[in-house]
């Protein structure tokens, strides 16, 4: 089996932290691309202001990673409630021209 070797990262001592609450994911059969948006009230025009490319094996090590991660975090310090009822979310990734749960065409 092979050594892993533990790598120093280093992080620029400039490098801004972003807030980001939208996210935009998308795929082609060699890569997948994240899009990260800061959605704030009174913003009329949003811009993806920070943007990943992964290999489609880096994306599942990058889910596998949130996974273990999110494990941890509720292990921690609680269970992690998803809202229910019609959120931000809801309006901003509900499928063009599909009625509101509840709702006919």
């Amino acid at each position: 089996m092979t050594d892993l070797q533990q790598i120093r990262v280093q992080i620029p001592e400039d490098l801004e932290p972003r807030y980001v609450n939208v996210a935009y994911i998308t795929h082609t059969p060699g890569e997948f691309l994240l899009d990260f948006v800061t959605m704030l009230p009174g913003l009329t025009d949003p811009k993806v202001n920070t943007r990943l490319l992964l290999s489609p094996l880096g994306m599942k090590l990058v889910q596998r990673a949130l996974n273990e991660n999110i494990k941890r975090y509720e292990a921690a310090f609680g269970e992690i409630k998803i809202p229910q009822g019609t959120t931000l979310a809801d309006q901003l990734f509900k499928s063009a021209g599909t009625p509101p749960s509840g709702e006919k065409e």
